[in-house]
């Protein structure tokens, strides 16, 4: 979906689908058909609950999270639920008076969401009664991201936030100048206890001091080009990835794939790649879903190829996971693949529900938890 920074809808897009003009949308990608191969493993369900609506329509971004055991999960019109992992027993369920429109986070007995009027909101782990609610400058469509003392928020106008994450009380903002024509959705940001990594649909980068939320440094990626507004989109839709020793890895649509070093900015390597997707880091492995629904393989440390899988072409991926030795995957039809990291081959697959998957799945060792956009929420056991 495209929105104008008056933040009118001017045309539905699905992810993926990029050519033409906003009255006339074609798709740059024709879904491949899905090809039999010999399974090495089984992707067996557990159980499966229902979580209200699902993601909408609008297909919001309102992936779950899992903390202790517990999956806490919404609905796009606010039904809010505590699912114990295990089982799949509900343990709570609250119905809020707003819609949800984020992704969930859930971390120290608290869980964040945001919504559709731009409300942030606080909930109890123990029961999901509001803790706070602060508003901030529009719709939220990433899902908010805390560290020891504020909650950052990115909402779609451009704006950065941070929150206190005790009371709701704003710290500080920061604003980017947002294209006419941007990707539906936002990037979210990466947030730890000095600074905030943040994409905007400007194709830039920028590190904020949250202290003050002040930019440290500030890097493009992705410079427009072309014609047409849509093939000037250079949204940087990912969350960056942070490593332990001070790598950042950046994602961009119609841009580059970067490795950043964190402190400075500057560029330890690049390529020419589009994605919208938040890539996955396992050890020295790098994986990313490009815009036309490729899976890659890149050595983190050059850059360098080591595998690319082309038999998904089209079929609009979510971002990848990582789930005993294998990625992770959903498509628009409701499959579910499993590919071996080391090769890139497919080692399993099951098709969850026909409505489609287009929130990354959650994983836990051998479990997966994926919720389709009708959002009958299922986990599934890997066994070999």
């Amino acid at each position: 979906m495209l929105r104008k920074a008056s933040f009118a809808v001017v045309a539905t897009l699905t992810l993926g689908i990029l050519a033409g003009c906003a009255n006339k949308v074609e798709p740059r990608y024709t879904p491949k058909e899905l090809q039999r191969f010999e399974a090495s493993a089984e992707l067996n369900t557990d159980w499966r609950q229902r979580v209200g609506q699902g993601l909408g329509r609008a297909q919001y971004p309102i992936s779950p999270y899992l903390d202790s055991g517990v999956l806490y999960a919404a609905d796009e019109r606010g039904r809010v639920m505590a699912i114990d992992a295990d089982s799949g027993n509900r343990l709570w369920q609250k119905d809020l008076e707003v819609g949800v429109s984020s992704g969930l986070t859930a971390v120290a007995g608290q869980i964040y969401l945001g919504t559709r009027n731009g409300d942030v909101l606080a909930l109890s782990q123990d029961d999901g009664d509001v803790l706070w609610s602060s508003r901030v400058s529009s719709e939220v469509l990433a899902a908010p991201q805390p560290n020891r003392e504020l909650l950052v928020v990115q909402s779609v106008d451009g704006v950065i936030t941070a929150l206190d994450r005790r009371t709701g009380q704003e710290r500080w903002a920061h604003a980017a100048t947002e294209p006419a024509l941007t990707l539906r959705g936002t990037g979210t940001p990466s947030v730890i206890d000095p600074v905030t990594f943040a994409g905007f649909a400007n194709g830039r980068l920028v590190t904020l001091d949250n202290r003050s939320g002040q930019p440290l440094w500030e890097r493009r990626i992705a410079v427009p080009q072309g014609r047409s507004e849509i093939d000037r989109l250079v949204d940087l839709s990912g969350q960056p990835v942070l490593t332990p020793d001070g790598r950042l890895f950046v994602t961009s649509y119609n841009g580059r794939l970067v490795s950043l070093d964190a402190t400075s900015g500057n560029t330890l390597w690049e390529r020419d790649l589009s994605s919208h997707q938040t890539p996955v880091l396992v050890g020295d492995l790098l994986f990313v879903v490009t815009e036309a629904s490729h899976v890659m393989a890149l050595n983190a440390r050059s850059g360098e190829e080591v595998w690319r899988n082309r038999d998904l072409e089209g079929r609009w991926l979510t971002a990848p996971a990582f789930a005993d030795g294998n990625l992770v995957v959903g498509d628009f039809e409701g499959y579910l693949h499993l590919i071996d990291t080391r090769q890139g081959n497919f080692v399993a697959r099951t098709r969850i529900d026909s409505s489609g998957i287009s929130v990354r799945p959650i994983t836990d060792y051998r479990r997966i938890y994926v919720l389709p956009n009708n959002g009958r929420l299922e986990a599934l056991e890997i066994r070999r």
